[in-house]
């Protein structure tokens, strides 16, 4: 596996003369001129009623045409092209820029031999393309990538940008462009997959070098988004979507792997679980807890409701945000970055966690943590990959002392420009989810610091399964859930607001704020009737069936029939207080239903 065809095996020497001089030329160059210095040229001298067809290497500086090789160009009064004379004093020739780039090392001298080897049998376009493309290799690996860019603006899309002659047309195409982002991302990755299975050590010595692979993947990318933000036809930008997908894979993968790398994948810090398989039966106890604590669905919440947000525990329903069970291994779309991954690492990954799931949370080990997060699901959703992979080291060393691993947070946030409260919420739904009593009041002294609009919807009905309804409600009022203004807009789903909704009257009645509870209810229904009036009844009737039941199980019905309820609400108050009267006539709901008839 080689690195980009055109990058040399030793480094340039970039504080020379000649290195700046072609770096120079190479950024302030007509991009125009650009394509037709990959062209490869012949000498077009007479020698002998014959043309001398020598490999040119030059421009004259008369005219600057590359028209005649270096001993022709010393013999010859004029310009074969244009018939302009050479002056016989000064510096008749100047290298070309592909030849300047060579000579000073940005280009590989082995390269240039092959197209050396092919000239005069090979395809003539095929050559000038792949000199075309080392050009652009030179500007990806200096930092020019905005050259690039424009010369996809600037020359595939000029209208005025033509050619009669066909090679040099082809230059100008932007299928040129796009076969050089494929073409690179390939050699890029060769280059990554071979550092990886090189061992620690290796991956060590070079970090400067991934990194520089990070920032030329990034830079990529950055081309394919100009030519997809260039296009307005599908047809064109299809498997451009899939490059950059790929590609922004490949630098995240990369990334992480970079911080692993630095922390020698945490081989020397100890984690609190005995072994992987303590840890996957700790995990399966959370799941179980969780479940036996969760409180009964609402009436009417399973119709149409997403299955991905179903998840028990936070990291379960993180996990299958990123996706259902997938495997790239045959996958077509994925083969390209499968190398990446490494052998021990599970293809197959469940994000559904029970006692028969196999590869499913806890990771197996970090690397298997970066392969499945980052090469899997979007790339779009590397800010949920980081969380998850935060919570993953939240989970492997929370009860060790802080001096042994909270180092590692700080630098992982540092990194990757995660900010303090991202960290603690991380850290919340890892204690949320772990069902010991210490984790529960860590959470809860954290959460009125960091709860916030954003905060997760989840948490408050977490905490009131966990019998914490006072957290649960100052979470709420952090959030903006304590009420319902008249001019908000209900930006979410139906269901996920009716859901929101549900939570917040169940806290309110298990902190004994039922006059509260209803005060939130009234302003909900509110504000369903006015915005999404053929919702309203559905909402209604949930909510006051949801009212009732909690009201009836905790006894406090008595609180609740003074209320001044409207007559559609008190049908369902009158049915939920007959049925359960019906069931235990000499009960408290069978005396409170005659003083509702009396009230009535």
């Amino acid at each position: 596996m080689e690195a980009l065809p055109s990058s040399p095996r030793h480094p340039p020497k970039y504080g020379s003369a000649a290195v700046q001089n072609a770096l120079e030329q190479l950024a302030s160059i007509d991009l125009i001129e650009l394509s037709k210095e990959a062209r490869i040229e012949h000498c077009r001298a007479t020698r002998d009623l014959s043309s001398c067809g020598r490999y040119v290497q030059h421009v004259l500086n008369s005219c600057g045409h590359a028209s005649l090789c270096a001993e022709c160009s010393q013999r010859c009064d004029v310009c074969p092209i244009c018939r302009s004379p050479i002056p016989d004093n000064g510096k008749r020739v100047r290298l070309r820029l592909y030849h300047k780039c060579l000579e000073v090392g940005l280009i590989s001298k082995q390269h240039d031999e092959r197209f050396q080897e092919k000239e005069g049998h090979g395809d003539p376009v095929n050559m000038d393309v792949q000199r075309l493309h080392s050009l652009f290799d030179v500007a990806l690996q200096n930092n020019l990538v905005s050259l690039i860019c424009h010369y996809i603006t600037d020359v595939c899309l000029d209208e005025n940008a033509v050619s009669s002659d066909p090679l040099l047309a082809f230059l100008l195409d932007e299928v040129v462009i796009k076969d050089w982002c494929k073409r690179a991302v390939k050699a890029l990755i060769s280059e990554i997959c071979t550092i990886y299975r090189s061992g620690l050590e290796t991956m060590k010595s070079k970090l400067s070098q991934m990194q520089k692979f990070a920032v030329q993947l990034s830079g990529i990318s950055t081309v394919v988004e100009a030519m997809i933000a260039s296009f307005r036809e599908a047809a064109h930008v299809n498997d451009l979507h899939h490059l950059i997908e790929n590609t922004m894979k490949a630098k995240q993968h990369l990334e992480a792997m970079i911080w692993c790398t630095r922390h020698e994948f945490l081989e020397k810090i100890c984690s609190r679980h005995a072994s992987f398989a303590t840890w996957s039966a700790d995990v399966i106890e959370r799941k179980k807890s969780a479940e036996e604590r969760q409180w009964p669905e609402f009436s009417g919440k399973s119709s149409g409701h997403n299955e991905v947000n179903q998840g028990i525990l936070f990291i379960e329903q993180a996990l299958q945000n990123l996706g259902g069970q997938q495997s790239y291994r045959d996958n077509e779309e994925e083969a390209e970055i499968t190398c990446l991954q490494n052998e021990q690492s599970a293809f197959e990954f469940s994000y559904t966690i029970d006692q028969f799931s196999v590869n499913s949370y806890p990771f197996k080990n970090l690397r298997e943590a970066v392969d499945v997060l980052f090469l899997h699901g979007g790339s779009d959703m590397v800010i949920a990959k980081q969380a998850i992979f935060l919570y993953y080291i939240f989970d492997r060393h929370w009860t060790r002392p802080d001096s042994e691993w909270r180092y590692l947070v700080d630098d992982f946030a540092a990194t990757f420009g995660i900010s303090c409260r991202t960290l603690l919420e991380c850290l919340v739904f890892y204690l949320l989810d772990d069902h010991s009593s210490q984790a529960l009041e860590e959470a809860c002294s954290l959460l009125p610091k960091i709860s916030s609009k954003e905060t997760h919807p989840k948490i408050a009905q977490v905490l009131l399964e966990r019998q914490k309804p006072d957290v649960a409600l100052v979470v709420l009022k952090c959030t903006g859930c304590d009420s319902f203004s008249a001019t908000a807009n209900i930006e979410k789903d139906g269901l996920l607001c009716l859901s929101e909704a549900v939570t917040a009257i169940r806290v309110r009645i298990e902190y004994g704020q039922v006059t509260e509870a209803f005060m939130f209810h009234r302003s909900y229904c509110s504000r369903i009737k006015e915005q999404r009036p053929a919702d309203m009844m559905h909402h209604v009737e949930v909510m006051m069936v949801e009212f009732c039941e909690i009201c009836i199980e905790r006894n406090i019905v008595d609180r609740i029939i003074d209320l001044p309820w409207d007559s559609e609400e008190e049908k369902y108050l009158h049915k939920s207080l007959f049925d359960s009267a019906r069931e235990a006539p000499t009960g408290p709901c069978g005396s409170l239903l005659v003083v509702f008839y009396l009230q009535v």
